[in-house]
């Protein structure tokens, strides 16, 4: 593992890049949008774009020698491939759906991994600044201030963020509709906000108490997230109940009190 100092310096450069990058998002939530598909629902507009180059054009000046993973490369280029190196993993836009129709739940998601551990996160919300950070070992905070996991320790009185993913396939949908139904009459209610990262987050600062998502993009999504989330107390782990897998588009997080119990609740769908 790196000193702490480099580690503070990773994440007050991946600040800097999150905050640069969130004023070109800023800047192009109140204009027009051009948008393409990547599929039937899976959106990039030219902004998602900006924002990666700008992030890494930022980091590679600093940190030469590190690996690299973008939401936007890897989609152009395929197989996300992460070694042990010090990985940057970069989602620029995380609710791009989001961003298109003026929702303002985007962010900006920066995620270091160090021995494929995620190790220095950032994500940033710049329509409604809000800045997440969490450095391993360190604790979590928003806007400088420390936050912690959610206490609630019954699933009936908990909320849950998920989301629907990016496929329309008949099978998924129902699935999908199928994992919703069977959990609204086990938890308070359901919140679909559209960025992971910022679902993350949620469960990071106790405004959500469960979050569950599945197919989603890739590691990008959740690298930064995941570090702000057991730095504020909570876990992150498959929705299996098994130890938690960057790579495998499959993630739940909680505070520790309620895992069990939400690991039971999603074993029929295993």
């Amino acid at each position: 593992m790196a000193q702490n100092d480099s580690l503070s310096d990773f994440l007050a450069s991946a600040v800097d890049a999150a905050k640069r990058a969130g004023e070109v998002i800023r800047d192009g939530f109140y204009k027009t949008k051009h948008v393409e598909h990547k599929g039937v629902v899976d959106l990039v507009t030219e902004t998602d774009k900006a924002c990666e180059d700008l992030i890494f054009s930022h980091l590679k000046q600093l940190y030469p020698t590190h690996k690299f993973i973008g939401e936007e490369t890897s989609a152009a280029y395929g197989a996300v491939d992460l070694t042990d190196e010090p990985t940057w993993i970069v989602d620029p836009l995380d609710g791009t759906t989001n961003f298109v129709h003026g929702f303002p739940f985007v962010c900006v998601s920066i995620g270091l991994t160090i021995g494929k551990v995620p190790t220095v996160g950032v994500v940033y919300n710049p329509i409604m600044d809000e800045l997440f950070t969490g450095i391993h070992g360190k604790g979590a905070f928003l806007n400088g201030n420390p936050i912690k996991a959610s206490s609630q320790s019954e699933l009936v009185n908990s909320l849950l963020a998920t989301g629907t993913g990016t496929k329309r396939d008949k099978s998924t949908l129902d699935a999908c509709t199928n994992r919703i139904n069977s959990l609204l009459s086990k938890v308070r209610s359901i919140r679909m906000c559209g960025s992971c990262a910022l679902n993350l987050c949620g469960i990071a600062c106790g405004r959500f108490d469960l979050f569950l998502g599945l197919g989603f993009g890739g590691p990008w999504d959740v690298a930064g997230g995941a570090v702000i989330v057991t730095e504020a107390g909570g876990l992150v782990y498959d929705p299996s109940g098994k130890d938690f897998d960057i790579t495998a588009k499959r993630v739940a997080a909680s505070n520790p009190l309620i895992k069990d119990a939400f690991v039971e609740a999603l074993r029929q769908f295993e």
